[in-house]
């Protein structure tokens, strides 16, 4: 598992990526988001473990390190901005609210983008696989 990730983290530097690498390796997440998702893939915590920040070269495309999921970055969008964004266009609809609520309770964003319009990988829990999904405006939950 190591391997990859070193792997991962080499590919980045050489296509020019804003890498932090952690000093120390560990991970110290918000109870909120422990509590809602209980069971994280151990290979994506360990990226967490090593990465502080991780953003494309052209700054508009980023992984959601421990500082997003913490709520201490400098970044302008919340680790879980379209699932804020959807819940503020579901207005006063309750049951669409909680829709999209369990939708991303089973969805893990891990990147965001703004490149082409507001787009997202997430890692789907609702199984054992650990499948990445990807989802775009308008409707991030389609």
């Amino acid at each position: 598992m190591d391997s990859k990730i070193i792997e991962f983290i080499n590919w980045a530097k050489r296509n020019n990526w804003s890498i932090i690498e952690k000093n120390e390796k560990s991970l110290c997440l918000r109870t909120d988001i422990i509590l809602r998702y209980k069971v994280i893939p151990s290979e994506y915590v360990e990226l967490l473990k090593r990465i502080k920040r991780l953003i494309a070269p052209n700054e508009k495309a980023w992984f959601i390190c421990e500082d997003e999921y913490n709520d201490k970055s400098e970044i302008v969008f919340k680790w879980n901005e379209f699932e804020l964004i959807s819940l503020e266009a579901a207005k006063d609809d309750d049951e669409w609210k909680s829709e999209i609520i369990s939708w991303w309770n089973e969805k893990l964003p891990i990147f965001l983008s703004v490149k082409d319009g507001y787009s997202f990988y997430a890692i789907d829990l609702s199984n054992n696989k650990g499948s990445i999904v990807k989802g775009y405006e308008p409707e991030f939950e389609e």
